[in-house]
């Protein structure tokens, strides 16, 4: 029996190569992106169309006239590319490409032109689609115990604090995920993330194994309220389960401590103008606007059919989602595209857009967002928006006003103690390594999993001060 994949070889054309300029012209409006003052001086004088994003929406509306809408193939520094035109036709060649396996393993673009490994897209069949009425009521309970952590830690004059807020999102959802024991474990959220960068590497195994051991006590017994509860309820015998999880966990992870944050922000943006007036509604637009994958590659394997031209293997499709434009409203939008790069779509994205929304949702139950910073309005949006940069207050409803002024005069003070605690944090790393250094861990299997507990540990705080450090200066100006 023969497969597609076994037919002769198509005689359709190959997609069209960009023309010299053309590729010059992409080619610089990806590396402009690494620039973040790049649009300062279009912004200030109000020449919207002269911002990176304007260029880039000129940019492929040239390419679309000029071939017709399909495809082409465009030579950038990061690599040679087949670039779709418009959303839908690559959202729905992708798809297409998907379904008859002919699709590597995808990668995001960074930037700087740089290759991520994506978390592996493993969701079992029906395991968490649908949420019943007592598991909703579980998770609001879940995150509503959390949120009371958060909006405890505020300032003095309602402002969250980032570094908290992210501490606290990541054990909650290591919670929802994995139930109570687990949110503590925050060695298991980094062993997530470095397991996720290895994607595509030979240290890729070597992590795996290592996030399949610390996985494995909550697999044993999982919480009846969790996610992976629900899994071993639903899914008996599921392939892979703790990749499943580990899935979850990043997903999760991903939209309670950055997406929810920018959506308190755009909330806040949009409160004078009622552009935005439902916590569902900014955390779709944080996914939209600001994804945590912006740019995805997909290698091609096998030989693709399509309408127009054939596309063979060892090309590598370009879904860049700034390139391609936004949503028009009304449009659906699936965040799987946004966080998993799925092109078939993702059940656990769209669970993990869900907690998103209980995080929104409570954490403005009688409280209002004000922004702080940095100043945006809804029909200006910032080119980024990350964490670090994001600050907004959460003040009662009918509590006296708030504003970015009075937040502004606070500044300094915010970064002189910022820089206290980031020079804290490098002694606390200082120690730790020195600790593992110690002669006194050789010889046992035990004393290296020590080891290697107090250099993650070590690791984590070196990060953690130069992420202080860095949101230090932006305080001090």
């Amino acid at each position: 029996m023969t497969t597609p994949y076994d037919a002769p070889a198509t005689t359709a054309p190959r997609p069209e190569t960009a023309r010299p300029l053309e590729n010059v012209l992409f080619s610089a409006a990806l590396v402009a992106r690494c620039l973040p003052w790049a649009d300062l001086p279009a912004r200030t004088l109000g020449l919207d169309a002269l911002t990176r994003a304007g260029l880039e929406r000129r940019l492929v509306t040239h390419l679309q006239d000029r071939r017709d809408g399909r495809p082409v193939r465009l030579s950038t520094p990061f690599g040679t590319f087949l670039v779709p035109l418009a959303r839908a036709d690559a959202e729905d060649l992708l798809a297409r490409a998907d379904r008859a396996g002919a699709l590597g393993t995808a990668s995001a673009l960074a930037t700087d032109g740089r290759r991520r490994g994506l978390s592996p897209h493993v969701v079992p069949a029906g395991a968490w689609d649908v949420l019943t009425q007592e598991e909703l009521a579980g998770l609001t309970t879940r995150v509503g115990g959390y949120l009371h952590a958060v909006l405890d830690a505020r300032r003095e004059d309602g402002a969250l604090d980032g570094d908290h807020w992210h501490t606290v999102m990541l054990r909650l959802s290591r919670h929802v995920v994995l139930g109570a024991g687990a949110a503590a474990d925050t060695l298991l959220s980094e062993m997530v993330r470095a397991a996720t960068g290895a994607v595509g590497s030979r240290a890729y195994e070597e992590r795996a194994a290592a996030l399949r051991r610390r996985l494995a006590p909550y697999l044993a017994d999982p919480e009846p309220g969790s996610l992976a509860g629900r899994l071993s309820a639903r899914s008996q015998g599921a392939p892979e389960r703790d990749l499943a999880v580990a899935h979850a966990l990043a997903l999760v992870s991903t939209v309670t401590s950055v997406s929810a944050l920018q959506a308190l922000a755009l909330l806040a943006a949009g409160a004078t103008t009622g552009a935005v007036t439902s916590p569902d509604a900014a955390v779709d637009l944080a996914l939209e606007h600001y994804p945590s994958l912006p740019a995805l590659v997909y290698p091609v394997r096998a030989p693709l059919d399509t309408d127009g031209p054939a596309i063979a293997p060892g090309d590598e499709i370009l879904y860049d989602r700034a390139m391609l434009g936004r949503r028009t409203p009304g449009e659906p939008a699936d965040p799987a595209w946004a966080l998993c790069g799925s092109p078939s779509g993702c059940a656990t994205a769209r669970f993990a857009a869900l907690v998103g929304r209980e995080v929104v949702r409570g954490a403005t139950a009688g409280a209002r967002p004000v922004l702080l910073a940095p100043r945006f309005a809804l029909d200006r949006l910032p080119g980024r928006l990350s964490p670090e940069s994001v600050a907004v207050a959460l003040v009662e409803a009918d509590g006296p006003p708030v504003t970015a002024e009075a937040y502004g005069d606070r500044l300094p003070a915010y970064g002189a103690r910022g820089r206290v605690d980031a020079d804290r944090l490098d002694h606390h790393a200082e120690r730790l390594s020195a600790c593992a250094a110690d002669t006194g861990w050789n010889g046992s299997e035990t004393g290296e999993r020590f080891r290697a507990a107090l250099l993650a540990h070590a690791d984590r705080c070196a990060n953690a001060a130069a992420d202080v450090r860095q949101a230090a200066r932006w305080f001090s100006g």
